[in-house]
């Protein structure tokens, strides 16, 4: 019997299992990492697993986190001198950007802490770095990643909790009322992919008729709107984007028409009455409007929001649960569109440009 090939479904259905073993050997396999100023540098959506990761860190330590594109950091940027660790994430470890970059700083500043995080500890990253931090996930074998995503989010605010912890910055109590906070709330996971698919099939009709697909959100998700925009490019392949609300309505609302499709991302955060009335205001001029919500149903059905039930998340753990129903959603249409993402497009790309060392090993 020929064995079936995984889809990104399969992936994400692997994520609670992950997170939660991940979790239960914490704080093994989670490195101590000096300095209070990091350089982190990626792309795709590691780079979107770092924003995403990135207020949680600094909410529970006294570290100062930079994030930048590799490429425009080697040749555009300047190292600061107060940078003490620099930090590269490629979960192939075979990006080239993000390895030349971190060649280039390790060659010229010897005193300088350099990490590569990775799920391939054979990969060429780990050559460029004094340390490696293992994502602990193996290889996802589908060309657009999601349980990769999700983990390197968990593995990048587990080190923030161990750092908090180390630092003495919380005591042994909080740190164990954290990772609680955290398994509790993987216990949803199975919950939230249910409804995302009850949501897609009410709205397939409504969703499969997009022209454009916008995320909004504000403060510290919006590493979710960012991954959302990357996987529905990737796979939908319709014109999407992420963004904070701040830089949406100082420009992009000006393009939106009935035939967009505007996603409102509620992370509990105390911005979200100006939330509330952006997506108020929007329903006026577009059909559909939808929200994913960190919060319950209440007693007035609202069938265009997905509620997560995870009341108990705070704002900064918000993007690990978020960015769920936009992978799942993002599968479904690129299916109901016949994307047929099984099937390998541009598969010469990454290393006519470069931008990889070598092809993709991708079923």
């Amino acid at each position: 019997m020929k064995e079936k090939k995984p889809t990104m479904l399969t992936y994400i259905g692997e994520e609670q299992k992950y997170l939660e073993e991940m979790l239960g050997r914490y704080p093994k396999g989670i490195p101590g990492i000096n300095g209070r100023e990091w350089l982190v540098l990626a792309t795709g959506s590691s780079i979107n697993a770092a924003y995403s990761a990135k207020y949680y860190i600094e909410k529970m330590t006294d570290i100062i986190i930079e994030i930048e594109e590799p490429f425009k950091f080697q040749y555009y940027e300047k190292l600061r001198p107060e940078i003490e660790t620099v930090i590269g994430i490629s979960q192939s470890g075979e990006s080239t950007s993000t390895i030349n970059a971190l060649a280039e700083i390790s060659a010229g500043n010897p005193s300088i802490d350099t990490y590569g995080m990775t799920s391939n500890l054979e990969s060429e990253i780990t050559k460029v770095v004094k340390e490696n931090i293992d994502i602990e996930m193996g290889e996802e074998k589908v060309g657009y990643v999601t349980k990769g995503f999700s983990v390197t989010v968990f593995k990048l605010m587990l080190i923030g909790l161990k750092e908090s912890r180390r630092r003495g910055l919380i005591s042994e109590a909080q740190e164990t009322a954290e990772l609680e906070n955290f398994k509790k709330a993987f216990k949803e996971i199975p919950s939230i992919i249910k409804k995302t698919n009850i949501f897609f099939q009410r709205w397939r009709e409504e969703l499969c008729k997009a022209s454009r697909f916008t995320a909004l959100t504000c403060g510290s998700t919006i590493g979710t709107a960012y991954e959302m925009q990357t996987k529905f490019c990737e796979t939908v392949r319709i014109p999407s984007q992420g963004m904070d609300i701040e830089v949406f309505m100082h420009g992009p609302y000006l393009e939106v028409n009935p035939s967009h499709q505007l996603f409102f991302i509620e992370s509990n955060s105390p911005l979200k009455e100006r939330l509330d009335r952006l997506r108020k205001y929007e329903k006026q001029y577009v059909n559909n409007v939808y929200s994913i919500s960190l919060g319950e149903s209440s007693s007035k059905k609202d069938d265009k929001t997905i509620y997560l039930n995870l009341n108990e998340i705070d704002e900064y753990k918000a993007s690990l649960f978020l960015i769920i129903p936009f992978q799942i959603l993002a599968y479904h249409i690129s299916e109901a569109l016949g994307r047929h993402l099984e099937h390998r497009i541009y598969t010469d790309f990454g290393v006519a440009m470069q931008s990889k060392t070598k092809p993709g090993d991708y079923v």
